[in-house]
């Protein structure tokens, strides 16, 4: 699913929402999230899951056309990590096959 179609499911949804609404909701946010993880902080949704962000050292990697060595600077990455509820629900249908 990519973001115009949550937008569209959640205004199917809410049919006393406009359209550009709920895309200005999703945006915000998203947008919050976003700015939130790049001050540091960890965004925890209860019973979906907790974004948070992972330090990456710096390495030696490999450039994988030409085999040579090229330094790769330390970075910031996003992690998510799913919530007990959400892990439940995604294989409820698991456990029942």
């Amino acid at each position: 699913m990519i973001k115009s179609e949550l937008v569209q499911r959640i205004a199917d949804r809410n049919p006393h929402l406009y359209l550009r609404d709920v895309e200005k909701i999703v945006n915000a946010i998203l947008d919050e999230i976003t700015r939130a993880l790049s001050r540091g902080d960890r965004v925890e949704l209860r019973g979906f899951g907790a974004f948070s962000v992972k330090r990456r050292d710096a390495r030696l990697g490999r450039n994988p056309r030409t085999g040579a060595h090229v330094p790769v600077e330390e970075k910031s990455v996003p992690f998510f990590k799913t919530g007990k509820e959400m892990r439940e629900r995604l294989n409820e249908g698991y456990l029942a096959e």
